[in-house]
C-alpha cells in the first residue's frame, strides 16, 4: 500500500491537489522529493509541521512513514 500525502490549507494551492500516494517507506528526503520545490521549500520551514498517522512529528526529520499511513502536511493556523 502506498503513503497518501495529504496537502492542507495554502500547502493544497501549491501542490494543486489534496492528496498524493507515494510508493512507501517514506522518509523525510523522500517526502521532499515527493511534494515538489515549491511545497519542500515550505516544509523546511519551522512553522509548518507534519503529522504522520495521526501524530504530529516533534522532529518532522523524523518522518519513517510505513505502507498505509497518512502524512498530513500543516501549514501554520490563523484566524480569529
Amino acid at each position: 500500500m502506498p503513503v497518501t500525502i495529504i496537502f492542507l490549507g495554502p500547502l493544497r494551492d501549491l501542490a494543486g491537489e489534496g492528496e498524493r500516494a507515494v510508493p512507501a517507506p517514506l522518509d523525510w528526503a523522500g517526502l521532499l522529493l515527493a511534494v515538489g520545490p515549491e511545497v519542500a521549500e515550505q516544509l523546511q520551514q519551522d512553522r509548518v509541521n507534519v503529522a504522520c498517522a495521526g501524530r504530529v512529528l516533534a522532529d518532522k526529520t523524523t518522518l519513517a512513514a510505513q505502507d498505509g499511513d497518512e502524512v498530513a502536511l500543516l501549514p501554520p493556523v490563523s484566524g480569529g
